[in-house]
C-alpha cells in the first residue's frame, strides 16, 4: 500500500490503539505501508529511541505499587518512573502499572529480566506493554521490581504513589498482619538501611566510626578514646538507623522489637523491601 492510500480513519485507529500522536502514526502508517502491526513495531521502536535520547534526564516522578498474595506469603514492589508529574498522574500510566504488578505477582519472578518475559492480563509481555507506554508518552521511563517471600508479608504504599515498601515477618496470622502494616509505614516514614546492625554493610560501619573519630577529634578529645567515643556514636547510629531498633513511630516508649514481642513473643521482621521515587 502506497502512502497515498492511508487514511485518516487509519490514522486514527492506529492512534486509539498506540496512544501515540496523529503524525507518528501517520509516519508509521507510511513506513510500514498500512500494515497495522508493523507500524505498531515502529511505534514501540520509536519509544525506545526517544527514551534513549532522553538517558541524560533525570526520571525521578512515577508511579509505585505494593501487592501481597491472597495468602499474604508473596509481595511484589513495582516502580514505573518518569520524567514529568503529567505523565506520572496519567491514568493509563497508573493502570499500566498497576498491570506489571499484578503480572509480577501472579508469576513472582525472580528478576526484572524475567519480568519483562511474563504477560500481562490482556495478553502482552510486560516489556510490550512498558515500550506501548514509552512510545505514547515519549518520555525516559525506568522499571525496576522487587519481591519478597515470607510466612507473612505486608503491604504499604504512600499516598500519592509514591513509595511502596513490604515487610516479611517471622510468623502468620491476621494480627501479625495488621502489625506489619504498622512496621511497613514505619520503613516508609523512617527509612531504616537494614532489618538489624548484623545485617548492615561493613563499609557503612567503618565510615561510620570514622566519621565518630574525627568528630571527637574535632571536639579535641584525646587520641586514646576516640574508638571508645566512635563506638557509642556507632551504637546511636544503628538505633536510628536499623528498624528493629528504632524507636516504633506509633509508640515512641517502645522499639519496634519490643511493639513485634507485644503482638507474639517471638515475632520479628526477616527482611523488607522500600521502594521510593526520585
Amino acid at each position: 500500500m502506497s502512502a497515498v492510500n492511508i487514511s485518516a480513519a487509519d490514522i486514527k485507529k492506529l492512534r486509539e490503539m498506540t496512544g501515540a500522536g496523529m503524525m507518528d502514526c501517520k509516519k508509521a502508517l507510511t513506513e510500514a505501508e498500512g500494515d497495522f502491526d508493523q507500524a505498531i513495531e515502529i511505534l514501540r521502536k520509536k519509544g525506545q529511541k526517544v527514551s534513549a535520547k532522553r538517558a541524560d534526564n533525570e526520571a525521578k516522578e512515577g508511579v509505585v505499587i505494593a501487592l501481597v498474595s491472597d495468602d499474604k506469603s508473596r509481595g511484589v514492589v513495582v516502580k514505573l518512573s518518569s520524567e514529568t508529574d503529567f505523565v506520572a498522574k496519567n491514568e493509563e500510566f497508573i493502570e499500566g502499572t498497576k498491570a506489571i504488578a499484578k503480572a509480577a505477582l501472579a508469576h513472582f519472578p525472580d528478576s526484572l529480566d524475567a519480568l519483562m518475559d511474563t504477560k500481562v492480563e490482556d495478553g502482552r509481555t510486560v516489556k510490550e506493554l512498558y515500550e506501548d507506554l514509552l512510545a505514547k508518552f515519549t518520555e525516559k521511563m525506568e522499571l525496576s521490581y522487587e519481591h519478597l517471600e515470607a510466612p507473612v508479608v505486608a503491604p504499604y504504599i504512600h499516598m500519592g504513589y509514591k513509595a511502596g515498601v513490604l515487610v516479611g515477618l517471622s510468623e502468620a496470622g491476621d494480627a501479625v498482619y495488621d502489625a506489619g502494616r504498622d512496621v511497613a509505614m514505619q520503613v516508609a516514614a523512617m527509612r531504616p538501611i537494614a532489618v538489624d546492625k548484623d545485617q548492615v554493610d561493613q563499609a557503612v560501619i567503618e565510615k561510620e566510626i570514622e566519621i565518630g573519630k574525627e568528630q571527637a577529634r574535632q571536639e579535641g578529645k584525646p587520641e586514646q578514646i576516640l574508638e571508645k567515643i566512635a563506638q557509642g556514636k556507632l551504637g546511636k547510629f544503628f538505633k536510628e538507623n536499623t528498624l528493629l531498633n528504632q524507636q516504633f513511630v506509633k509508640d515512641n516508649k517502645q522499639t519496634v522489637a519490643d511493639y513485634l514481642k507485644s503482638v507474639q513473643n517471638e515475632l520479628t521482621v526477616t527482611a523488607f523491601r522500600h521502594v521510593e521515587l526520585g
